[in-house]
């Protein structure tokens, strides 16, 4: 069996990031979602659980420069996580406003 190809982080056309594509596809976020289409609070507990899991493998293999540089890639990879989600449910509040 031959390995395949590393994944890439962002879009070379767009420059954009192709995290959450990529983690659209991963089994734990489809089976979050398969049932109704919502997280609940069991789902989002145990993806907790894997996102530290993974960081607690991760981590002690980084030198001191390059544990800088992924730790502040986790920092803007969550804000901006967190902006789009904030500026998505912006559009889908203004919308909802807007029929009224």
């Amino acid at each position: 069996m031959t390995a395949s190809p590393p994944s890439t982080w962002f879009d070379e056309h767009s420059q954009s990031p192709l995290l959450a594509e990529q983690a659209r596809k991963l089994s734990s976020f489809l089976g979050a979602i398969s049932d109704d289409g919502q997280v609940d609070i069991a789902e989002l507990e145990a993806q907790e659980k894997r996102v530290v899991a993974l960081m607690k493998q991760v981590e002690p293999l980084l030198s001191p420069e390059i544990h800088a540089k992924v730790t502040e890639l986790l920092y803007e990879v969550t804000a901006f996580d967190m902006m789009n989600t904030l500026y998505r449910a912006g559009k889908v509040d203004s919308r909802t406003h807007s029929r009224r």
